[in-house]
């Protein structure tokens, strides 16, 4: 028998799948965590206990599984999720942290956060509703997000006897929906959270069903985290400049590399400069290496004294993104105050925060049947729509298609600092309408 040392090598061995569900209200998603933590051996004893009390204090004789996952008392009192709930548990085969996101339709903007860094999202149908519009959102922000693989859990079918008619008709609708969204995989699953059938355990009541059950499928999708493959990007975090007596002339660029490896020796772009240097050193825990890649924090040296600051980004010569101060891009909006043509904002990329305004909204995104809604005027929560926006400084902004770490930005209220809308640059599965802009936003007109 193996001893926990052992057990805990072996574990920590394997890969990392980050994943989120999301759904429609009521559709079980909480209680599909909860299914997943309690019979992976997952939940500690005293927190079972706690959700064993909490149950039979709501006159409940089964302990209540959604409790796992609705921490909040809010979210107790009321039997549904308001904030995204982190949870982190592991098989034999691979490690998961997962976001159980809310399912109400004023929570959508927190399925965006949920679903920013997922490899995966496990959307929850009611068996009994089918694809509703909160279903079809859903898949829309796991689409713009570029999430590589999508899980429909078309659960409660244990109140629709099981039937395998209804879990056909309920995931051809999906997959038509979702693939002309541009979802690369999409797995259908029936399951009861409830009872247990397929989330962990084959069910023995749909016989009729041949594929893997929910964990098997979690622990089986292949996952890459391999950002080596992508175009090098290092955003400059901190200029280290010691000017000690050991370190007098000690010029270091500090921070994260986004995606791809850096080398010395290897000529490099600052942007948006555009000024051109050679790597002398790389620092990575004081230790100098030849090499570093993503996503280790490092310290980099270059060859010549260049004017360097927060917020500038060191890229190969040779695959150097372009520079913009017009950024066309797909939002999700997540404030509760609206985003208008003319608005001045903020906008975020990697560590560097330019002022902005909001040039064109030439679409908003109608979700009954993937059309555009031309020239809306503004975005409220919960929107998704095209925008145009004018930098007051030029941007290195990838396309989110490329890299969903320098493709990525936030809007953000020069006021107050909310966050307004979460974008993605370049094209998203819908074509925006082409429109004049106007340049007549006086003080921020660029």
């Amino acid at each position: 028998m193996s001893t926990s040392t052992e057990q805990f090598a072996d574990v920590s061995a394997t890969t990392l799948l980050r994943f989120a569900t999301a759904g429609s209200v009521d559709d079980g998603k909480s209680t599909l965590v909860g299914r997943l933590l309690h019979d992976s051996k997952s939940v500690l004893t005293d927190q079972l206990e706690a959700v064993e009390h909490a149950s039979r204090s709501r006159g409940q004789e089964a302990p209540d599984l959604a409790l796992l996952t609705d921490g909040l008392r809010a979210e107790r009192e009321q039997g549904i999720t308001i904030d995204v709930a982190y949870r982190y548990f592991a098989t034999a085969r691979r490690r998961f942290i997962l976001a159980d996101t809310p399912g109400h339709v004023q929570y959508t903007r927190n399925m965006v956060t949920g679903a920013s860094t997922a490899e995966l999202a496990v959307v929850l149908v009611d068996a009994r509703n089918g694809v509703v519009e909160q279903t079809r959102r859903h898949a829309a922000v796991a689409a713009l997000l570029r999430v590589p693989h999508v899980v429909l859990a078309v659960n409660k079918m244990d109140l629709v006897d099981y039937a395998e008619p209804v879990f056909a008709a309920i995931a051809e609708e999906f997959t038509a929906y979702a693939s002309e969204l541009g979802v690369p995989e999409i797995t259908a699953v029936p399951i009861s959270a409830l009872a247990g059938d397929n989330v962990v355990e084959p069910s023995a009541n749909m016989d009729w069903y041949g594929g893997p059950t929910v964990l098997e499928h979690l622990e089986t999708v292949p996952v890459s985290h391999d950002l080596t493959s992508c175009h090098a990007r290092f955003p400059v975090q901190y200029v280290i400049r010691p000017q000690t007596a050991e370190h007098p002339d000690y010029r270091g660029y500090a921070g994260q590399i986004a995606a791809g490896a850096f080398r010395v020796g290897e000529q490099v772009t600052v942007l948006p400069s555009g000024k051109t240097s050679t790597i002398s050193a790389i620092d990575a825990l004081g230790e100098p290496v030849d090499i570093a890649w993503a996503p280790q924090s490092v310290t980099i040296r270059l060859a010549d004294d260049i004017d360097i600051s927060r917020g500038d980004l060191l890229a190969p010569v040779a695959d150097a993104p372009a520079t913009s101060q017009d950024v066309e891009a797909t939002v999700c909006h997540v404030a509760d105050q609206p985003l208008t043509v003319g608005q001045r904002v903020l906008l975020k990329h990697t560590t560097r925060t330019v002022k902005a305004i909001v040039k064109e909204i030439p679409s908003r995104l109608t979700l009954d049947d993937l059309s555009q809604h031309p020239e809306p005027g503004r975005l409220v929560a919960n929107d998704i729509g095209r925008v145009k926006v004018r930098t007051a400084e030029p941007l290195a902004l990838d396309a989110y298609a490329d890299s969903r770490r320098t493709g990525s930005f936030l809007l953000i209220d020069p006021a107050d600092g909310t966050t307004l809308a979460a974008g993605m640059a370049g094209e998203s599965f819908a074509t925006a309408k082409a429109v004049a802009t106007t340049d007549d936003e006086e003080g921020w007109d660029f």
